[in-house]
């Protein structure tokens, strides 16, 4: 068995540019430079319609109207936006948040700063297994809220959470519903009017696009969702999001979306079978290893997993021919453990000691033998 290292094991930090999406990128980057701003030419014109065509695919993608996406530098810029920006526009009526305690720090960090200048925040728990009940929210006080933030997948255990089923709670209460959908667009079917889904945050870099762009969906009708721009200085965007637009990752971003819109329900079958040869090599080579977060609700290509009496970190310094990553923030001298994980009830040592595998769309059955080799090896040689 011939695999080239390191393997790459880390599809939930970002994923590897698709080369029929590179193409896109290079072919707009050289032949397309016009601003799609410049509507005096037919550079210009050229650009705005390339904009325009990926627009309608990233709306493909989650069911929505095209004019109903802003494009971004990513799902952080989307994030911020969304609850900084809604905040701004609501708080004559109600200052009160309600999120998880599972969510990615580009919307929990608002959610803080939002608290510190005195909203109410609402933090709904996630069962053991990394799920938010939709009884825990129908529990949360609602009534009168001006936003509820739910993550789509969890970024370090890939749990899906009931996004309809909440949906159908925030409508009932009319209260706006947003949801970051970082980990979850492109691998799992998102249908914002069936989800009832008010705003959304998608990043390019998750589903095989570019880095430095991305989308915030803002619904226009039943309701109409008006946020505050958060920069000044432009019209792009309605406003909401001025600055020349970056054309090439524009166009690229909607070739991803659309290739994961047609090809994202075979790509899960098949990335569930090589998540299960994974799970089941671990677990027949390493006694002593869990399973973090529900398996039945999950990402098909997340897998986390701590092993007892190993400190991740220890592992990862060894794991040189793979690329995966732990669940915590790692330095070269210390790593503080998951919060996350801590929020689910493992213990510090436990939470220390997990590794984040992220499988993508080009991890073959030979990478995952290799790898559950190479993890064994090391656990046992750590131990």
């Amino acid at each position: 068995m011939t695999v080239k290292t390191p393997v790459y094991l880390d599809h939930n930090a970002t994923t590897p540019i698709d080369p029929r999406v590179l193409e896109v990128l290079i072919s707009v980057q050289r032949d397309h430079f016009g601003n799609p701003a410049s509507s005096g030419h037919s550079l210009g014109w050229a650009a705005a319609q390339l904009v325009e065509q990926a627009r309608e695919q990233v709306a493909l993608l989650i069911g929505s109207e095209p004019r109903e996406v802003i494009f971004t530098s990513g799902a952080t810029e989307s994030n911020n936006l969304a609850l900084l920006g809604t905040a701004e526009t609501r708080s004559s009526r109600s200052t009160h948040l309600i999120t998880t305690n599972i969510e990615h720090e580009s919307v929990s960090g608002p959610a803080a700063e939002l608290e510190r200048q005195g909203w109410q925040v609402t933090r709904v728990p996630a069962n053991n297994d990394g799920l938010v009940e939709t009884a825990a929210f129908a529990a949360a006080p609602m009534e009168g809220a001006a936003l509820v933030s739910v993550i789509a997948a969890q970024n370090e255990i890939g749990t899906l959470q009931p996004l309809a089923e909440i949906g159908t709670l925030c409508k009932g209460m009319g209260v706006l519903l947003h949801c970051d959908a970082a980990q979850a667009a492109g691998k799992i079917p998102l249908d914002v009017e069936a989800m009832g889904i008010d705003l959304m945050s998608i990043s390019s870099h998750k589903l095989y696009g570019p880095k430095g762009v991305g989308a915030l969906y803002l619904r226009r009708r039943d309701p109409r969702v008006k946020i505050h721009p958060r920069q000044f200085g432009g019209s792009q965007e309605r406003g909401l999001r001025p600055g020349t637009l970056n054309v090439p990752g524009i166009a690229a971003f909607g070739e991803a979306c659309r290739l994961a819109r047609l090809e994202m329900v075979m790509e899960a079958r098949r990335l569930l079978v090589l998540r299960e040869r994974f799970l089941a090599g671990l677990r027949e080579a390493i006694p002593g290893m869990q399973v973090n977060g529900c398996l039945r609700r999950r990402l098909a290509g997340n897998l986390n997993v701590s092993f007892d009496g190993v400190r991740a970190h220890a592992l990862l310094g060894k794991l040189t021919t793979l690329a995966l990553s732990s669940s915590s923030a790692c330095s070269s001298a210390d790593s503080q453990p998951s919060l996350i994980l801590m929020n689910l009830g493992l213990s510090e040592a436990l939470a220390s000691a997990s590794l984040r595998i992220g499988l993508g769309r080009f991890t073959t059955e030979d990478e995952v033998d290799f790898a559950v080799a190479k993890i064994a090896q090391v656990v046992d040689q750590v131990r």
